[in-house]
């Protein structure tokens, strides 16, 4: 019956709390439930009742109606405590497959302080904090990183149970966080293009050279790009920072080629990964060539993390 009635409040909450990078509670996102030991308070003034009416003891009545009395102040300030604070999502880095993902979440105060509130995916799970009237505080939750690609982080819960702890007052939150997972690195052979082969010194180490053949004229610099490539002689004549811009690969040019893997697809973009954070280490100019994708000979922060994330959305749907 649960597992029937999920899917329906599922979509009654998407209705009615709508994703979005800020959220305010207040009183439409905001549902407030006894806790157990909130039943068992119930159940005490229950009987308190009972034997007030038995025994028709006006001191009875007096406590029976003053721990009732408690019990609607607490409703008031349960739901107060979570009323009016405001969450949105932080940055988040990108990670490999099989490390945990670091998501920060803001919680920010516009008036009163909100005590003991407590956050997380799952509610078995909970990080609690406080957070002081008109402050903003910064919390860091964790979620895996099974398999490459975007990852969609679930709905958030935030809940508190202060004063008493005989109410719980929730919220069920999508910030919309999505961070991307590059495929888990793994070592094994250069998959190099075929008769594409490396410049070798007499160390028979890879050296670094230019591995293009096709100018194609100048751009403007960015961050990223290899020096290597930069045209001085503009620069010299106050034309700015241009570098050439080359796009074929010559038979002297790295370049990774998925084709010449063996494996499934995931061993291959495995492997590839490596090879492109290795490359990327030593500053050697380098191109990947997937099915339907292929890189400019580079280096630089940029180029590499242009092909993580050619690696991690390959054979994802647009």
């Amino acid at each position: 019956m649960i597992q029937r009635l999920k899917p329906i409040w599922q979509r009654w909450v998407i209705r009615r709390i709508p994703q979005a990078s800020r959220i305010t509670l207040d009183h439409r996102r905001i549902f407030i439930l006894p806790t157990r030991v909130g039943g068992t308070y119930a159940l005490v003034l229950f009987l308190m009742l009972l034997v007030s009416i038995n025994y028709q003891n006006s001191l009875a009545y007096g406590l029976t109606f003053l721990l009732l009395s408690v019990a609607i102040l607490a409703i008031v300030h349960t739901y107060r405590n979570l009323s009016g604070l405001i969450l949105s999502a932080g940055s988040a880095r990108s990670v490999f497959v099989g490390e945990p993902v670091q998501l920060r979440l803001r919680l920010e105060s516009a008036g009163h302080s909100h005590q003991a509130v407590a956050v997380g995916w799952d509610s078995e799970q909970l990080q609690q904090t406080d957070v002081a009237a008109e402050h903003l505080i910064e919390v860091e939750l964790t979620l895996p990183a099974v398999s490459r690609g975007w990852l969609q982080a679930p709905r958030l819960r935030v809940e508190s149970v202060f004063p008493l702890s005989i109410f719980r007052a929730w919220s069920w939150l999508d910030l919309g966080q999505t961070v991307l997972i590059y495929p888990r690195p793994v070592p094994g052979t250069l998959p190099l293009l075929k008769g594409a082969q490396p410049h070798v010194e007499d160390q028979g180490q890879a050296t670094r050279g230019q591995g293009v053949d096709d100018y194609q004229g100048l751009r403007l610099y960015q961050p990223g790009d290899s020096r290597r490539r930069l045209h001085w002689k503009a620069y010299s004549r106050g034309q700015g920072l241009l570098v050439k811009d080359f796009t074929e690969l010559s038979g002297n040019d790295l370049c990774l080629d998925f084709m010449a893997l063996g494996g499934d697809i995931e061993e291959r973009l495995s492997r590839l990964c490596y090879w492109v954070l290795e490359l990327s280490q030593r500053q050697q100019p380098f191109a990947l060539r997937l099915p339907g994708f292929l890189s400019a000979v580079d280096s630089g922060h940029v180029h590499r993390e242009t092909c993580l994330r050619a690696l991690a959305l390959f054979g994802a749907r647009t």
